[in-house]
This record gives C-alpha cells, structure tokens and sequence, in this order.
C-alpha cells in the first residue's frame, strides 16, 4: 500500500516562509543580544524530534482511523502525525489521492524540522507537480529568534508567493518593530525574493515604505541598498553615509558609500575584495572633491593583499596613502586614527619553513602629521631583503643566522638641499651559536654571535664642508661622513640562566600552587665608536620589562649596544590547584651595569651603574576583578619615571568598570576611566573620561546612555575629543536604533565604543 508522503509537503511549508529565514540570521536565540527579551515561545504542539542522523529514513505514520475504502484517495483522521528522521507533520485529516499526487490537510496542520515550526488552518496540492497552499500561516524560526505570519502562502515549484505577510523578531504580542508587505514573491532558483507595498514600522508608526524590494533568500550575493547611517560632529556637520553594494562576481564584490557631510561636500568611499584559490585582498579608497573647509581635494586609498605562491613562499602588499597631512585630523574616527603622525607601506615576498626564514620587501612612508617636518620622514627601504636560520645540532647546541640587507633613498637629500640624507645601502650579519641546557628544575642557555654591519653611501653623501652648496651646510660638521664605506663588527657574548621552584600553598583561602623563578642574564659587548655610522631606522627602544634580557636596547642596525652587564629578576606566579588558573603574578627586575653603557643615538647616555628597577604585578579576584601593575624606580633619581595602573571590573550582562593612571616622568601623566552600567532594567550608562594631569585638559569625554529592548536598541552618545596635535577640541553626536535581527539605523557605533571602553559588548 502507498503511504502520502510528508517529505513534500514539509518542504511547500518552509518554502512558504524561508525568506523570512535570512532576516533572522544575525543573532542566536539564546545570545546575550536578546537578554531582555521573554524565554523564546514556541509551539504547545513543538516536541523532541527524531534525530536527523537517524540511520533508518522509514516514516512512521499515527492516526486514530484510516479510511482505504475508496480505490483511489486514502483518508487519515483523528491526530494523524508522520514522522521522519528530522521532521514531522501533523494535522487533523489528511486526504491523498494516489493516482494524482494531490493532498489536502485540514484542521491544525502542524509542520516542525530543526530550522522552522509552522502550523496553519488548511493546506492543499498535489506532490507530483509540487505545488501547494496554504491558509493562515503562522511560523516560528527554531535556531533564531523570529516569527511571523501570513494570510495565504502558494507554491509552484521552485516559486512561492505569499500575501499579507509579516516578521519581526520581538516577543509575541509587543510593538517593537515589524516589517509587512502586501505580496511577497520568492524564486529559490534564482535566490531572489520580491516584496511589494513593504513597510518598516517601529512600535505602530511606519517609517519607511518602498512599492517595490528586491532582496536575497539564500547565501549568494545580490547587488542592492545597505541600511544608511547618520551622525554629526563639528567640523563635517550632519554626516549621511547611503552604502549600495555590487555583486560583481562570485569571487569579487565592492561596497559603493556615497557620504554626505554637510560642511564639507559629498564624499565617495568605495570598498573592493576579491578572492581566488591562493589570492586574496581587498581596496579601500575614498574621494572629496573640493573640500568646502579646506579648500582643496581630499582623498585616501589602501590596498591589502595576500596571496600563496607555494607551500613556503607568499605574496603581501599593504600599501596606503591619503591626500594631505590633516586627513586623519579632520576624518578619523577614533584618537588612535588621529594621532596617527606616520604612514607606512609595503610589498613583497614571505618565506617561512622548517628553521629558516626569508622576506624580501620594499616599504615606504608617508607623514600624516603637519607638526612633523617632511625631511623627519624615515628612509625608504627599496628593498629589504632578511633572512633567519635556526638549526639544531643535537647534543644540546644550535646554530644559525640573522641577515639583512637594505638599500635606503630619501627625497630630501644631496648636497643640494643642504642636508645629510640621500641613498645608501647596509648589510648586517649576525651568525650565533648556542647551547641549550633544559631540565624542569631551570635552564642554562650560554649564546656566542658576531655582529658584522658595513654600509656603502651615495655620492649625494656629504664629504666635509667643501662639498656644501654656496650659503653652507645646515649639516653639523660632526655629521660628516669622510668615509663613504664605514663598518662595525663586535662579538656578542649572553648567559640566560634560571631556576624554577613550585609549592602548595593557599591565596585568598584557597588551595594554591605557587611557583618562584630567579633569572640571572648577563650580556658582554665591547666598545666600539659608533659615532662615524649614519642613522637610517634606529630608534632607542622603550625600557620595559622585555628589554632587561635584550641583547640590543636600540632597534635597527645602526646602532649595537656595549655592554658588561647582568639583569637579576625574580618572577612568582599562583595558580589555583583545581583549575590551574593563574590568579596572581610579580614580577621584579634591575640591570647592574658592570661598566656605563657608552653608544648613544647622537649623545653618549649619561653614565649609570644600574637600571631603573622594573615591577609588573597581575592580579585577578575571581572572574569580576582584576588589576595591572606596571612600575619603574629609577635609583639614581630616587623616584618612579614610568607608572602604569589598570582595573577593571567586568559583570554580567554586559556590565564593566575600568581605571587606568599612566605616567612617564617629564612627557605625560594621564587617567583613563570608562563604564559600561546599568542604571536601570534596560538602560545603560555608556561613558568615557580620558584626561591629561600634565597639560590640564581632557583629551576624550564620552557620555551615553544606552536602551535595550527585546528587539529594539537606542544609543544616544555625546563626544569631546582632541581632534589634532595643536590641542584643538571637537564636539559629535551619534545616535543609533538598532532593530536586533534586522539592521542598524542611524551611526554604527559598536566598533568605536569597543575601541573606547575595554570589555564593551552588546
């Protein structure tokens, strides 16, 4: 006998309401997006499902009475389910006509799989033509919040029409927001859905209505309108960005944004990616012609690219430019963006295997900060070519090699501009060798290398004075260059060594396993006058903790450190016995200087016989606190130079609290807080205070607050901000609604609150 089956009504039903499947893809049910929202309802009707992956594909059909007396249409009634591995339907009578395939369902027909419930009033078709209709649909989407209904749903085939439709994801019986449309028109061929008479409302008032919608139900790609975006600062006014995206390929779209900002013109932004099998990459450029503020074109353009040549060998590229110096100052979003002094580019290739290393690149820069004088900008590396081996002996020992050769041009150079800089090339080699001696109790790795650096300088290096243009040199004469192929070669001579102690102990009344390392490094360089060597990209490195146990304090290879010295530091850590979580680590350390260090970048150091002290303290308090120590005691001074402090304090639901001190003696002293509360069920205080102690002045101030509804969210941030490095201040207001599972109206301010407050979350 020929069972209906229920496999081809199953799929009319979630045909009818699949395009309401993709507005819902952007957030889980159980999310902590829909934190305000009621328990997600589903169907009294929804029960446990057989497993998908249930190895027998047999349908099993119930039903209180079977009518076969008919030659040709079998009649299920009373509670008639059929089940499947996955999915099941049920309903109160069930007609099947097997000469033709049609069906008719009547009285609750209920439909589940593990994506979608549906249940409406009647459905009718036929199996064999596939298509079907539906009456009073209601659905409900399973894997995501959503659910809506819709007056009748037909099927042809591959098409679907649905009419009175509606979808939202708020809870069942409130007014956040809903979208609606007279008829809706889906091709699952073609991907494509059609809505016509379609309108947004948010709580019962419609904002938007369009005749005519044309969007995607599946993954691929549709050219059409991105949700706009809106806010407002000072120095560009109302600020409208209507984004359209370009479906140009299956490997390649772009994202066109024209932007409208009212005091300064209509910008174009526009965004390119593309993907093959081994490249990969993308464009970003923006254009404003004739900016009304400043009176000129203002622009900017960077590409990304990576791509896999061989197994060991890749392509990169990173290359970025914008118009004018004050291009982040007027258009950056974020003080990061606007501090933004130096622009760097690069090309090239990348090898990496088993011990070795190999990069061949060529970069340059640009500078993006008009207080900075063009001739600052550093040297143009066309190209860099690096190489590193590290090989394994056995018996403890390893050898290898770092290497680099680098050929340097700057535009301000020659005898003619009267200033110290034009081409040149260096090599620099540094072949090393070391044992390894390594046992749980501690380790003893003793390290020999030579450091050979030699250079070839241009002819538009200067000689001595008889070689400056008419009117002299603005060139010290000490910064002459007599010899064109200066070279510097020492032998490096390091001993790192350490011991490694553990206990039981307790912390906080806990059960703890404490662990103590004392760490002894001592570093042998001898003096050589350094002083005949130019300065292409060395640069004294920041004196912190990782610097204690660094063969070189300066980076680049113009400069090699002397130095007779050894670094004592003892570092403990507790962690808890059950979990193995580390909750508290110290760290202490100094350099005792055997002889004064006596390479300087121009200057010799002033003499010293030790370091600052360097202290670093972690503690975290359970799963809510934790705090930062940084500290530097400078001996000689008897005082800190370098204080760092952070706490912070995370909470549920999206709940956090953090202070930061940072002070470096003679150049900043500044606090850092931001908040992230709740002040009521669904409100939230958003807020940010970022102030200079040394100059008197805020340098952010950020003050929001935040609404969060099931299915609606209103931010309403207030901004004053340092917008350049001359200390001017700029005032902005961003208000965003954000319709949870739909889109975002207004400015997106999610990537720029996670930049302003550490531990921000939605």
């Amino acid at each position: 006998m020929h069972r209906p089956s229920p496999t081809l009504l199953a799929a009319c039903i979630a045909l009818a309401v699949s395009p309401c499947q993709e507005a819902a893809a952007t957030g889980a049910a159980g999310s902590s997006a829909w934190r305000a929202c009621a328990a997600e309802a589903a169907f009294s009707w929804q029960a446990p499902l057989r497993p998908p992956e249930d190895p027998d594909p047999a349908i099993e059909l119930r039903s209180s009475r079977v009518d076969v007396s008919g030659r040709d249409v079998y009649r299920f009634e009373g509670e008639v389910e059929l089940n499947q591995p996955g999915r099941r339907l049920a309903a109160q009578r069930i007609d099947y006509t097997h000469s033709t395939g049609a069906y008719r369902a009547q009285g609750e027909v209920r439909y589940q799989d593990p994506r979608l419930a549906v249940e409406a009033v009647r459905a009718e078709g036929n199996v064999r033509q596939r298509t079907g209709t539906l009456d009073q649909v209601h659905y409900r989407l399973v894997e995501a919040r959503g659910h809506g209904s819709a007056e009748q749903a037909r099927l042809d085939g591959p098409l679907a029409t649905l009419s009175a439709v509606d979808y939202t994801t708020c809870d069942p019986g409130t007014q956040g927001w809903r979208i609606r449309a007279h008829r809706l028109e889906v091709d699952r061929e073609e991907g494509l859905g059609v809505a016509r008479g379609a309108t947004l409302e948010i709580g019962k008032v419609p904002v938007l209505w369009v005749p005519w919608l044309a969007f995607p139900v599946d993954e691929r790609r549709r050219t059409g309108l991105l949700f706009p975006s809106l806010g407002y600062a000072d120095e560009t006014g109302i600020d409208l960005r209507v984004p359209l995206y370009l479906n140009l390929a299956p490997n390649m779209d772009a994202t066109l944004t024209p932007r409208v900002l009212g005091r300064r013109g209509v910008m174009l932004g526009t965004e390119f990616r593309y993907l093959t099998a081994q490249h990969s990459g993308r464009i970003e450029a923006s254009w404003l012609p004739d900016d009304d503020l400043a009176g000129r074109d203002r622009g900017s353009f960077r590409l990304r690219h990576h791509g896999r040549l061989a197994p060991e060998w890749s392509v990169l590229a990173d290359l970025n430019h914008v118009s004018d110096d004050r291009y982040f100052e007027d258009f950056g979003d974020s003080l990061t963006a606007r501090s933004t002094s130096l622009l760097e580019s690069n090309a090239g290739l990348v090898g990496r295997g088993p011990g070795w290393y190999a990069q061949l690149l060529a970069r340059d820069f640009q500078i993006t900060d008009p207080l900075v004088s063009d001739q600052a900008e550093p040297y143009r590396q066309v190209p860099r070519l690096r190489f590193g081996l590290d090989r394994d002996l056995g018996l403890h020992a390893r050898y290898g090699i770092d290497a680099e050769l680098v050929r340097f041009d700057h535009e301000a150079a020659g005898a003619a501009s009267g200033y110290q800089r034009g081409a040149a090339t260096r090599q620099d080699l540094q072949p090393w060798f070391e044992l390894g001696f390594e046992r749980a109790a501690g380790y003893l790795r003793p390290r020999l290398a030579f450091r050979h650096t030699a250079y070839r300088l241009g002819e538009d290096w200067l000689r001595g004075p008889a070689d400056c243009p008419p009117g002299g040199c603005s060139v010290p004469p000490a910064r002459f260059w007599p010899d064109r192929s200066p070279s510097r070669s020492l032998p490096i001579t390091s001993l790192d060594a350490a011991l490694n102690f553990e206990r039981p102990t307790r912390l906080f009344g806990q059960p703890m396993l404490q662990t103590l390392q004392p760490r002894l490094f001592y570093l042998r360089v001898p003096y050589e006058d350094q002083g005949d060597l130019p300065l292409f990209d060395t640069q004294e490195l920041t004196f912190g903790w990782d610097q204690l146990f660094r063969t070189n304090r300066f980076s680049g290879a113009d400069r090699q450190a002397d130095a007779n010295q050894v670094t004592l530091a003892l570092s403990s850590r507790w962690f808890e016995a059950s979990s193995g979580r580390e909750r508290l680590a110290l760290g202490l350390g100094q350099i005792r200087y055997l002889d004064p260090p006596r390479v300087g970048l121009d200057l010799p150091p002033p003499p010293a016989d030790q370091s600052a002290y360097v202290a670093t303290a972690d503690l975290r308090l359970g799963d809510t606190l934790s705090l930062g120590l940084g500290q530097q005691w400078d001996p000689e001074l008897r005082r800190t130079t370098v204080q760092g402090t952070r706490l912070q304090w995370r909470g549920t639901e999206g709940r956090v609290a953090n202070l930061g001190y940072r002070y470096r003696r003679g150049e900043l002293e500044q606090i850092d807080g931001s908040l992230a509360m709740p002040v009521a069920e669904q409100w939230r205080w958003i807020g940010r205070w970022n102030y200079s102690l040394r100059d008197r002045s805020t340098l952010e101030a950020l003050a929001g607050l935040e609404w969060q509804g099931c299915c609606v969210a209103v931010r309403v941030l207030g901004r004053h901000y340092v917008r350049n490095r001359e200390g001017d201040k700029n005032n902005a207001l961003y208000v965003e609604i954000e319709l949870k599972g739909l889109a975002s109206l207004g400015r997106d301010t999610e990537e720029f609150l996670q930049r302003a407050i550490l531990g921000y979350s939605r």
